[in-house]
């Protein structure tokens, strides 16, 4: 039996990867900014990665640590202050999920990605990290939104390959229990869509029209954008399509 902390387990991904762990077996730890009573086997701790506080003694007795928890900014300081606490209590195994094109896009979110990922890959423990593309619900929340303007703008070149949270999770349960890989190939979904056929697919789908107008990325973003480098075009491959997604949530 393997013990386990996850930061972010009461998350999008947290809540699928967590009781995967638990179904096999394995203790799991949980890493909160909120008293949480323990809950279906799993233990809770209370810290704050950002301001390293009660770090070392989540981690401390641990096997390994998967870092799931994330935000818009402040993801470099709280992955040094994960990994530092990681290193000083001897974990076997640290697991991080990131971004495809992290490396790759210049956007202020996606560097601090890149920084999380070398301060994970600098830490001293073994280490392993996954970058994913952007899951299915986020997608669907983005296109939503856009589709409430009367006039959607659509983003010339911008492409997409929405991948199921609950792929990224199988995987990431896999590396969790397996030996360290270093950095593993991208997975993102099993198909490329342009900004537009994703919000015509909604769009359809809610029996709704909107007129749409074309818009232009500016700089090295939207270069990057263009060049499909949020892409994976040979990394592996999630099961769940798009359109399964779109049709079940859509449904209830």
């Amino acid at each position: 039996m393997t013990s386990i902390l996850v930061t972010g387990g009461t998350g999008t991904l947290g809540s699928l990867v967590t009781p995967l762990l638990r179904d096999a077996g394995h203790d799991v730890r949980i890493l909160s900014r909120q008293d949480r009573a323990p809950a279906a086997g799993v233990e809770y701790v209370t810290g704050d990665l950002v301001e390293d506080e009660g770090v070392a003694g989540a981690v401390a007795g641990v096997d390994v640590v998967l870092h799931l928890a994330g935000g818009p900014k402040g993801d470099d300081v709280a992955t040094r202050n994960l990994a530092r606490a990681a290193a000083q209590a001897g974990v076997r195994h640290l697991v991080y999920i990131s971004v495809i094109g992290a490396d790759r896009v210049p956007l202020a979110w996606l560097k601090s990605k890149l920084d999380a990922e070398r301060a994970i890959a600098e830490s001293g423990v073994p280490w392993t990290t996954l970058r994913a593309a952007q899951f299915h619900g986020l997608t669907l929340a983005m296109v939503a939104k856009m589709a409430k303007l009367p006039v959607v703008p659509v983003p010339g070149g911008l492409r997409l390959q929405p991948v199921d949270a609950a792929d990224v999770a199988a995987r990431l349960v896999e590396l969790t229990l397996g030996e360290p890989a270093g950095l593993v190939p991208d997975l993102a979904g099993p198909t490329v869509y342009g900004l537009g056929e994703l919000i015509q697919g909604y769009l359809g789908a809610r029996g709704k029209r909107r007129m749409k107008v074309p818009v232009r990325i500016p700089g090295k973003a939207g270069r990057a954008y263009r060049a499909g480098e949020n892409l994976s075009l040979d990394g592996a491959v999630g099961k769940r399509t798009w359109e399964d997604f779109l049709a079940e949530h859509l449904s209830q």
